[in-house]
């Protein structure tokens, strides 16, 4: 295989992509809501891809992402991913969040201060936000501060973090109340 190739499977949840190299996996694509948007979402990334047969490395992708989208535990262990397109601060990001143990959530910040980069939550959300690798790199358990599971990365589809939590057991806040939104920037009230 020269370049990039890529197949659609199905799932509890809809029709994924996943897009490969010869050195691994390069992107998981969660499934939209109809599976043309889901190839069109590969292409407009990946428009060199094509779709083939897919190898064992694939394989055990696929069959780690199946397993966890029908609530199991997933065993991504012998996946290889190729990472050559990723920032190295975005690999060591990719990491930690691998480590993360199922159910159990992080905030951008508890990673950049893991990382040694305690000033870095920000630099944290924007790796998670373009992480290729849905699911195999399990960025949906890296929340927002105070436990907000509302974003998820443009490979995401129409799932939520919330939804990938739940079939984890976690239970994350669904999302910010219109006072959380306004309060912060709300100007401050003169004394009556």
């Amino acid at each position: 295989m020269v370049g990039r190739a890529y197949a659609i499977f199905d799932t509890a949840i809809g029709r994924c992509g996943i897009v490969w190299s010869n050195s691994g996996v390069v992107a998981v694509q969660l499934p939209e809501a109809r599976e043309i948007d889901t190839r069109r979402r590969i292409f407009q990334v990946h428009p060199e891809a094509r779709e083939q047969a897919v190898p064992v490395n694939t394989e055990l992708a696929i069959e780690g992402i199946v397993s966890l989208l029908q609530g199991s535990e997933p065993d991504f262990s012998d996946v290889s991913l190729d990472a050559g397109h990723v920032p190295a601060f975005n690999r060591r990001v990719y990491e930690y969040a691998c480590t993360i143990p199922r159910g159990e959530t992080r905030t951008y910040h508890e990673i950049a201060k893991a990382l040694g980069a305690s000033g870095a939550a920000h630099s944290v959300a924007q790796a998670i936000s373009r992480n290729p690798y849905m699911i195999i790199v399990p960025c949906h358990r890296v929340l927002e501060a105070g436990g907000y599971a509302d974003r998820i990365s443009p490979y995401g589809g129409v799932i939520s973090k919330r939804r990938l939590l739940a079939l984890e057991g976690a239970h994350p806040i669904a999302s910010k109340t219109l006072f959380e939104v306004l309060l912060p920037v709300a100007p401050p009230r003169s004394p009556s």
